[in-house]
């Protein structure tokens, strides 16, 4: 058996909602931070640490079902309080749960509280719970419907109302997990916002150097290729700086968004009543973000191709121009050999001349030095005696010449 066999198995029966009946309060937090922070908030609902590759638990507090989820870079925890009544009332966060995230409360990126009451207990009246202007929709096939106004309370909690028609408890317990994943991974995709408009400016900076920069580069008369390089380095710098800084939170925001999609989709929503239904109220308001900032992430990663493409433009423009330096260097080496050739060959002759003048005026001394000695000879026959020498003097220095050169 595989060692991975049973590990992987098992993740079909990872992340189990909470199974409840109504009437119930359903509290649920999204819990950002460190993880650290998130560890020690852990650690305080149990007497020993818990094992920090422990993906999920569920527990009691306050004789009520509490579950923890580790997530990629949030922590949850959904706090479910079974009650016998039926009253319309929202209720804060109990006293048990609050004491514990009370440290934590600056990292809440989510909180919201859901009402499950039973059809029976509920006479359509929205007012009762405070809702204005509600969003509705019967989910489900028509087993249950949910109402909220997306409207955040004093405390930052934001309330649905879950009306149970046909569901048993695994399935509400399924159902309104899915409001609770949606309502929290809409807040994780949103939190690239922000940086998504600050970039938007700072893009819109980059565009006109770029604008800028590449008429520069396609200016005829531009003689200023190292500055104008120094300048696109410096541009694409700061973009794949900035590219590298946003990317993982961009690309969290489409993971994020797609599974808000998808568990909008699981909910089978009909209209209620005439009321706007919740998944387009939340699609008509959501999707603009996603949007945003899918386009800014798109305008930095064109950005930064078209500063490299810029780059690689000025580098091929400078590389023509050293290729046409270097042609008419290769020019002017050969002229100028061409001039050295032309010497030498001129230098050789006078070298020639020269040295046959001197073996001439040896052989001149030679033959004075014979007529001192007392010796008799013609003119004629010095003259037939030492010319081969001659010859075979200069024909030596030639070749000494000739083999000099070709080394």
């Amino acid at each position: 058996m595989h060692p991975l066999r049973h590990t992987l198995h098992n993740e079909l029966h990872a992340r189990p909602s909470l199974y409840f009946s109504e009437p119930a309060h359903v509290f649920h937090l999204a819990i950002l931070g460190s993880d650290r922070e998130r560890q020690a908030l852990l650690d305080s609902f149990y007497n020993e640490p818990v094992a920090e590759e422990t993906p999920q638990g569920i527990i009691q507090l306050d004789g009520h079902w509490l579950k923890w989820e580790r997530h990629a870079e949030f922590f949850t925890l959904t706090y479910v309080m079974t009650t016998t009544e039926q009253n319309p009332h929202w209720i804060a966060l109990p006293e048990a749960l609050a004491a514990k995230i009370s440290p934590y409360t600056q990292l809440l990126i989510n909180r919201v509280q859901i009402v499950a009451r039973n059809k029976h207990a509920w006479n359509g009246d929205h007012s009762e719970y405070g809702f204005k202007d509600p969003c509705g929709s019967s989910i489900g096939g028509g087993d249950a419907a949910v109402w909220s106004d997306f409207r955040l309370g004093e405390c930052g909690e934001n309330r649905f109302l879950f009306i149970n028609h046909h569901l048993n408890a695994y399935r509400q317990g399924r159902m309104i997990r899915r409001l609770l994943e949606i309502e929290t991974y809409r807040m994780m995709a949103s939190l690239s916002l922000p940086a998504a408009k600050q970039l938007s400016s700072q893009l819109n900076a980059f565009d006109r150097t770029l604008v800028d920069l590449s008429e520069r580069n396609a200016a005829r008369n531009s003689r200023n290729a190292k500055e104008l390089l120094t300048e696109i380095a410096a541009l694409s710098a700061k973009v794949v700086s900035l590219s590298a800084k946003h990317r993982h939170r961009f690309s969290a925001t489409q993971a994020y968004a797609q599974l808000v999609f998808e568990r909008l989709a699981e909910l089978r929503e009909n209209h209620a009543g005439d009321c706007q239904r919740l998944g387009i109220f939340i699609e008509r308001r959501f999707k603009p973000t996603v949007r945003y900032c899918a386009v800014t992430e798109q305008r930095l990663d064109v950005q930064a191709k078209s500063v490299a493409n810029l780059g690689e433009l000025l580098q091929a423009r400078v590389q023509v121009e050293m290729e046409e330096q270097n042609a008419e260097i290769l020019k002017s080496l050969n002229a100028r050999a061409d001039a050295q050739i032309k010497i030498q060959r001129a230098v050789e002759g006078l070298s020639i001349i020269a040295i046959t003048y001197y073996v001439l005026s040896l052989f001149k001394l030679l033959y004075s030095g014979v007529h001192m000695l007392g010796m008799e000879l013609s003119p004629r026959s010095a003259v037939i005696a030492m010319t081969p020498v001659a010859i075979f003097i200069l024909v030596q220095i030639l070749i000494r010449i000739r083999a000099a050169k070709q080394h």
